[in-house]
């Protein structure tokens, strides 16, 4: 096997990333990563709106759809999170050669797991009843899912691509590609649904082409042999020391994800309870909230991956000060976006109660009192606690973030849902209102396992959380875009 090494792009970068002037590090690297956040989100908004034009219906099939797809997609996200972790902390502490092993490896496993996925095409319908699925959206929906069990494995290596280059710190180029997804997506959309008056499964197909684009990228970007990012075969192993951090760090996320995305999968059919209308207005309010909440936990992404960086090179203190950094600025995002989209409500709302068959006032009126609600607990404490997912992450803690996030939904959520179903006359507002309940109780959760988590490594390190970061050498080193092709 050929000796694993770097290109000049990818030291300069390490260098930077270790060494160079944190508030610089932090914000060339996440910005870009937010902005995709951002990009990602316009993306759904707009793929909603253009199934808002098909019916308010094909808008809730998508919206509760998406939450089983985002269950299936659990555990190859997670893997991809947990292996971009410990690829960043190859990186940092300069092993090129567990970087390679583990770049493939990780492939590898996804690999597979898009390979059990697919066998469960055939079984579209019967996945979508066992969900609890209402029974006028599985006659929509059940091709569309078969179709999106497609575009997913087809997203598992893109995510391990995804994670590979944020690992690089070549943010730039991911979010080149995903705005020639989004441009790809979207105008396939737009064809379909206007000129071809299509139904949801087109949209489904769109996608899948959509998706192929980034991996044709991925298999040009990673061909190349001799450096540790590249792809080969020789380099896969399953053997414990190679997968085993991975696997250590990416079962909690995975599980995770898993228990959230179930958990909004039961909350979608709780809200069935007021209607389909009802679960899309919730799906349509949750997006408006990821105006903010994409771009904070785009800086949560690049957060923790420098954390792992810092780590690995032994940096326990700048590994802190990226944690407090990467608050500021979600606090930052966070008011600004409660603002902006408060202001902007109405209009966004018209929009996707807009359809070929008229304007849905009852619709836009559901929209605007569940996120009236909503925003109050997603801009602002979701940003305090994204910046602490960071630090969990980059720490590698993910069993606190396990614990997060179960409690977010299982403790939260759902048990305050069935409350306010049960015992008061609310109709859907008391879906925007146990948003508004779970998320500012999961960051009180979040900062006070934070705030112990803290004591510990600076009792650990012997060192002070709120000391002034030592000025380096590296602080003169030029951002990540002189770092860019």
């Amino acid at each position: 096997m050929s000796k694993a090494g770097l290109s000049k792009k990818d030291e300069r970068f390490r260098e930077f990333a270790l060494h160079g002037s944190l508030w610089k590090v932090v914000f060339s690297v996440g910005f870009p990563l937010a902005l995709y956040q951002t990009l990602s989100l316009v993306f759904r908004l707009l793929d909603t709106m253009m199934a808002s034009h098909i019916s308010a219906e094909s808008v809730s099939a998508v919206a509760y759809l998406s939450q089983i797809n985002n269950l299936l997609s659990a555990v190859g996200g997670g893997l991809a999170i947990g292996g971009s972790l410990e690829i960043s902390k190859a990186y940092g502490a300069g092993d090129f050669e567990m970087v390679k092993k583990r770049v493939n490896s990780l492939l590898g496993l996804c690999g597979m797991l898009g390979l059990v996925v697919l066998t469960m095409v055939p079984f579209s319908g019967t996945i979508l009843r066992f969900a609890n699925t209402p029974k006028e959206l599985i006659g929509i929906g059940s091709r569309y899912f078969s179709i999106e069990l497609v575009a997913m494995v087809i997203t598992y290596i893109n995510n391990v691509y995804i994670a590979v280059e944020r690992a690089r710190g070549n943010t730039k180029r991911i979010l080149n590609l995903n705005m020639m997804i989004i441009v790809v997506k979207l105008s396939l959309t737009a064809l379909f649904i206007y000129v071809l008056h299509g139904d949801i499964q087109m949209i489904a197909i769109a996608d899948v082409a959509a998706q192929s684009v980034m991996l044709v990228a991925a298999i040009v970007n990673l061909n190349k042999k001799g450096n540790a990012f590249g792809f080969s075969l020789k380099s896969i192993s399953f053997k414990k020391p190679v997968i085993g951090p991975m696997l250590t760090l990416s079962g909690p996320v995975m599980v995770e994800k898993a228990a959230f995305s179930f958990g909004k999968v039961i909350v979608n059919s709780m809200s069935g309870q007021y209607g389909p209308l009802a679960v899309g207005a919730l799906g349509i309010s949750n997006n408006i909230g990821a105006v903010t909440t994409g771009p904070q936990n785009g800086f949560q992404e690049s957060g923790a991956a420098i954390i792992s960086q810092n780590l690995g090179a032994n940096q326990v203190k700048r590994a802190l000060d990226t944690f407090k950094r990467v608050l500021a600025i979600n606090l930052m995002i966070g008011v600004l976006g409660l603002v902006t989209t408060l202001v902007f409500l109405k209009p966004f709302s018209f929009i996707f109660a807009s359809s070929s068959s008229g304007f849905d006032t009852e619709f836009q009126n559901m929209i605007i009192e569940m996120y009236k609600f909503e925003c109050i607990g997603s801009c602002i404490p979701l940003g305090i606690n994204a910046a602490v997912i960071s630090l969990l992450l980059g720490f590698g803690y993910t069993k606190y973030t396990l614990l997060i996030n179960f409690c977010r939904v299982f403790a939260f959520r759902i048990p305050v849902l069935y409350a306010l179903q049960k015992f008061t006359n609310m109709g859907a507002k008391s879906c925007g209102v146990v948003m508004c309940i779970s998320n500012i109780s999961v960051t009180v959760l979040s900062s006070i396992i934070a705030f112990f988590v803290i004591v510990r490594i600076c009792k650990e390190h012997n060192i002070k959380f709120w000391a002034k970061e030592e000025q380096t050498q590296g602080e003169e080193l030029s951002p990540i875009s002189s770092c860019e092709e």
